[in-house]
């Protein structure tokens, strides 16, 4: 095993640091060592008042990442070398988005404006445009609800560009594999991949034994209804026979097919819902938005 750059005595040795140097309240700092797993920042710091993070060497771009996430008002607390010794120096993101980390180090960022909830169903202006369609973050949520993702879950997501992005936010200890088969939508999750600065999503472009060997057994997969749908699911089915599932379509017959393909699986008491969102518009009328099917479901013991 690789020994970790950042030790026990080294991440207090940073501790007594900022404690000594700096007035920040440290009681409930959130730790985050970028350099162990696949963590995010941003959406870390989003949530918490003050985040201590370890970072390695060579990322030019994460302050201007925060700053272009709406967090240039945070406060950075940080020293010029890698050892937690000498001068400390003190600045907003916004006057550090043409610095990088030159040197593996702890930051402390203080966000004033931190939320200590996660914002389920993210309105879709918030996303990249790109070549996806995303569903409405109304239906999302109940997605959400209905996926109820754990903060270390290993989860797959098919086809479900924007579920993937608030799973990956909602999983910070575990992580996302999400599957798009066409190049594009792959370009679009990317994009996102990178404005929100999250590094526990993994793209493949398919599902089978080879693409899915070095990924980790997911827990959980949501999926959109498709014709690889049922391969999908046996692929996943043999990973995970515990596995728990998703599925989300716009077709009637689909989704009252739906439970029999499912008790294959071991699922015998599938739950179905419909989802249905109007919206009132500028001439005082609704707008009616797709009503899709939901179905989720988990084999029995």
């Amino acid at each position: 095993m690789t020994e970790p750059l950042f030790t026990n005595d080294i991440i207090i040795e940073w501790l007594q640091y900022f404690a000594r140097n700096t007035p920040v309240d440290l009681e409930q700092v959130k730790m985050l060592d970028i350099t162990r797993k696949n963590k995010n920042l941003i959406p870390t710091v989003e949530s918490h008042r003050t985040t201590l993070a370890f970072m390695e060497a060579g990322d030019p771009d994460v302050f201007y990442q925060m700053w272009n996430a709406g967090l240039g008002e945070c406060e950075v607390w940080y020293n010029e070398g890698s050892r937690p010794e000498g001068e400390i120096r003190h600045d907003t993101v916004s006057n550090m988005i043409h610095r990088g980390i030159n040197a593996s180090a702890g930051m402390l960022v203080v966000n004033p404006n931190a939320r200590n909830t996660y914002k389920i169903g993210m309105d879709n202006l918030n996303f990249r445009k790109g070549s996806v369609r995303y569903v409405g973050s109304e239906i999302r949520a109940v997605i959400q609800n209905k996926m109820q993702v754990g903060q270390e879950e290993d989860i797959c997501i098919i086809s479900g560009e924007s579920i993937a992005i608030e799973a990956a936010m909602m999983a910070s200890e575990g992580s996302v594999i999400a599957v798009e088969y066409n190049k594009n939508d792959r370009a679009t999750i990317e994009e996102n991949m990178d404005y929100f600065g999250l590094r526990n999503i993994r793209v493949i472009d398919h599902v089978d034994e080879e693409t899915m060997k070095d990924c980790p057994v997911p827990s959980l997969v949501f999926l959109v209804a498709s014709a690889s749908m049922e391969q999908e699911l046996d692929c996943l089915m043999k990973r995970n026979p515990k596995l728990r599932v998703v599925i989300y379509t716009l077709d009637f017959k689909v989704a009252a097919g739906l439970p029999a393909l499912l008790e294959k699986y071991g699922i015998r008491e599938a739950e179905v819902i419909q989802v249905s969102v109007s919206k009132l518009n500028s001439r005082n009328a609704f707008d009616q938005q797709p009503a899709p099917w939901i179905i989720s479901g988990q084999p029995e013991e």
